[in-house]
């Protein structure tokens, strides 16, 4: 990641300092960020002049005090929180008064590593997808100390990088990994009952929701270790809210090891990096979309709800963070709030369990007879 933002920034402009403790990981690094600038300029993407600039812009040092003179300071170390907050400590002995901090973590709190800060005002989140110079989102997260004014600086410096940034507040999971948590944990609920099978469940996301990639196929491609982390690491920081446990299905399959496309062997099989089919019929029913979809708009209404992020940002995070084909809470107008309503109401009668409760937003906006939109 952190290469991709370092490409993103020297590409739109900006000198870059890029620091990695390992000499031999930061030249690899900087040989990557020249293959792909050149490669930009081969297809025609940038000129050859401005590519040349770019690579130039780009400082490379194994030493924290190469920082000194930096005016943003963007972490993308591992999840580890403890390292995040060490790494910052030693970062603001460095910069200056004015710059700002930031890290590019994917769930960690945000206001936990301000609070370790003499100065936790200038700590933000910017929270970038991979690849970043082709993902079009930004997730903005404030700690409860950020200054207002740096929120809107960085919010205008995404923009100037041809980002579409969203605010969300320092919530686990923040907006996108909160809200697309139920297109992989319903998928695997119905697929552990015996509902439907994995390419059937696959196939009703793509063919009837025109979702581009089914939720095992996904899962399998972001990494089913990766994917499981995530879930659990929400799972925990909701205090056990049961609409976010993980399943036993990708535990078991991340501990023998098969984490999908990357080890070639997931919840699908593959060979030369492509999916092997078992498959020749498909026997999915409308009903599986229907109740994934649910289970989507419900969280983006709860998101919503809890004042997380706005209904434009939700609605943008998913078309942009996850290419979903439309926004949840205006895919929700088009069907029918009080349908969904209904169908997680039949839901939660059946299971009798907290999981499918119904956001109180989405009830309300149904008993007035509204729209997400309209309201």
């Amino acid at each position: 990641m952190g290469r991709g933002i370092a490409q993103q920034a020297s590409v739109s402009g900006h000198e870059v300092v890029l620091v990695e403790i390992q000499e031999k990981t930061l030249n690899e690094a900087f040989a990557f960020i020249q293959k792909m600038i050149n490669r930009f300029a081969e297809k025609g993407k940038m000129d050859n002049t401005e590519a040349v600039a770019s690579i130039g812009r780009i400082y490379c040092s194994t030493y924290l005090s190469s920082l000194e003179k930096c005016d943003l300071v963007i972490e993308a170390v591992v999840e580890n929180l403890e390292l995040k907050k060490s790494i910052f400590n030693k970062v603001e002995s460095i910069v200056s008064a004015d710059c700002i901090l930031a890290s590019n973590t994917s769930s960690l709190s945000i206001t936990n590593i301000a609070g370790s800060l003499r100065h936790p005002e200038r700590m933000i989140g910017i929270h970038f997808f991979n690849p970043v110079p082709l993902m079009k989102l930004v997730e903005i997260i404030p700690a409860i100390q950020t200054k207002s004014e740096y929120v809107e600086d960085c919010k205008s410096m995404m923009v100037g990088w041809g980002k579409y940034p969203v605010v969300a507040k320092d919530t686990p999971g923040f907006i996108v990994n909160k809200v697309a948590r139920p297109f992989y944990s319903e998928a695997l609920r119905i697929y552990d009952e015996g509902i439907a099978s994995i390419e059937d469940i696959d196939h009703a996301m793509t063919d009837l929701g025109g979702f581009r990639m089914g939720p095992f196929t996904l899962m399998d491609y972001i990494g089913n270790d990766v994917n499981y982390a995530v879930t659990e690491s929400v799972f925990e920081a909701f205090y056990y809210d049961p609409r976010y446990k993980p399943s036993f299905t990708q535990k078991r399959l991340s501990e023998a090891g098969w984490l999908g496309r990357k080890s070639g062997r997931g919840y699908y099989t593959y060979v030369d990096g492509k999916p092997q089919k078992t498959q020749e019929e498909f026997h999915y029913q409308k009903s599986t979309f229907q109740r994934i979809l649910a289970m989507l708009i419900n969280e983006a209404a709860d998101t919503m709800h809890m004042g997380i992020a706005s209904r434009d940002d939700i609605d943008l995070a998913v078309t942009k963070g996850v290419n979903y084909p439309k926004g949840l809470l205006q895919w929700a107008d088009e069907i029918g709030v009080g349908l969904v309503v209904n169908q997680l109401d039949e839901l939660y009668h059946h299971y009798r369990e907290d999981r499918y409760r119904c956001s109180g937003l989405l009830r309300t906006i149904a008993e007035r007879q509204s729209t997400f939109y309209d309201a």
